[in-house]
């Protein structure tokens, strides 16, 4: 399957020209103590689903809150999923799309950031992508400050490692295909990196993934992301890459201590006085590349024998 992955200029209640394919999805929410938010954020997007035309089920996992969050749900008459304790925002998304009726998955949070009017206009391209993400690159986007340098490091990073620009890395507003999401399941973690994994899985696998601009707005409330989770995310893009293509890691890691080895090597001999430390190099980096052969192997044996 050939990779497309486009961002385009769309008003967020337009799409294509024309009339749009109808679909039936699944909209699902997950919530942890979001009991002064959860119904204002349900109630728009009954709101917005009703006008699109598309057959929707709303999906909202309380991910174990201490709060009124249930109480909430169950008054506005959509379908909750409760899990015992709290087991993260990843966690959440995987009950609730497993819950879910239908093949297309729309996911967003609960706590009104990001812009249910936005969900008709990426339904609008869904059926000729496997995803559709909600790229926080319009002109009302609110991240805090504090974030941005993680955030723009690490979007890099993984654009480099996946051979193509990431506007968005881990939107949590996004539609997909139930089946991809159950065929990375066993990438997929529980916490916040969930959208990160499937983001690099399905781009490092040639999937049709498509960037739609959409407006973020400031959060009500307290945010559940520490700077913690930074180290988590830097983690996480390795592993998956290091997964799906590891050449494109130690292909480089290799090449740094193997050129400088060189460079000593060279000079060494100018002075006709060969020493340990450019061996050592020249022995690292191709010890270095040799391991990212044997982990390349391993990785294209381990997806060829793995069901589609």
């Amino acid at each position: 399957m050939q990779n497309t992955q486009s961002i385009t200029a769309t008003d967020e209640m337009g799409g294509k020209s024309g009339a749009a394919e109808r679909i039936a999805v699944s909209v699902v929410v997950p919530a942890f103590n979001e009991e002064t938010l959860i119904g204002t954020q349900i109630e728009s997007i009954q709101h917005v689903m009703r006008s699109s035309g598309h057959a929707v089920e709303i999906i909202v996992v309380d991910d174990g809150s201490t709060d009124r969050t249930a109480t909430e749900v169950e008054r506005r008459g959509v379908r909750l999923v409760r899990l015992p304790r709290n087991r993260g925002y990843g966690a959440a998304l995987k009950a609730g799309i497993a819950a879910a009726a239908n093949e297309w998955v729309v996911i967003i949070d609960a706590d009104g950031t990001y812009p249910a009017e936005a969900i008709p206009a990426m339904l609008a391209n869904a059926t000729d992508y496997d995803m559709v993400v909600g790229a926080r690159v319009g002109k009302n986007v609110h991240v805090p400050l504090a974030r941005q340098p993680a955030k723009w490091f690490l979007q890099r990073l993984a654009s480099y490692l996946v051979q193509q620009p990431i506007p968005d890395l881990n939107s949590g507003l996004r539609v997909m295909r139930k089946s991809l999401v159950e065929r990375f399941q066993h990438l997929l973690p529980s916490g916040f990196s969930f959208t990160t994994t499937i983001t690099l899985a399905l781009l490092s696998n040639d999937f049709r993934v498509h960037y739609h601009p959409i407006e973020y707005r400031r959060r009500g409330g307290q945010s559940k992301i520490r700077p913690a989770h930074a180290y988590e995310f830097l983690l996480l893009i390795l592993r998956t890459i290091v997964y799906f293509n590891p050449l494109r890691v130690f292909l480089p890691l290799g090449a740094l201590p193997f050129f400088l080895g060189f460079g000593k090597l060279v000079y060494d001999i100018a002075q006709k006085n060969i020493t340990d430390s450019a061996v050592m190099g020249i022995l690292t980096g191709i010890i270095l590349w040799a391991v990212g052969l044997l982990a390349d192997q391993i990785s294209r044996v381990s997806m060829a024998a793995r069901p589609k």
